[in-house]
């Protein structure tokens, strides 16, 4: 079995279209301190996907339940 390796450049759309469907999260931290005394924290977390892929991946981790809750 031969393996065939494609070269074909793939359109702005089609790029797009993936990082939807998959989705891609990006967690960063950063600490800048001076002489043992914080000076910055930063902590983010970036998520691109799709509604449908953050609701399917959010359900099955519980994030959807306190969204889903009506409100008192």
């Amino acid at each position: 079995m031969a393996v065939e390796k494609v070269n074909s450049s793939s359109s702005l759309a089609e790029v797009i279209d993936r990082i939807l469907d998959k989705g891609i999260v990006v967690d960063a931290w950063v600490r800048v301190s001076l002489v043992g005394i914080e000076l910055l924290a930063i902590e983010a977390r970036v998520v691109v996907a799709s509604v449908e892929t953050y609701l399917k991946y959010a359900e099955a981790v519980g994030l959807t339940a306190t969204a889903a809750a009506p409100a008192v």
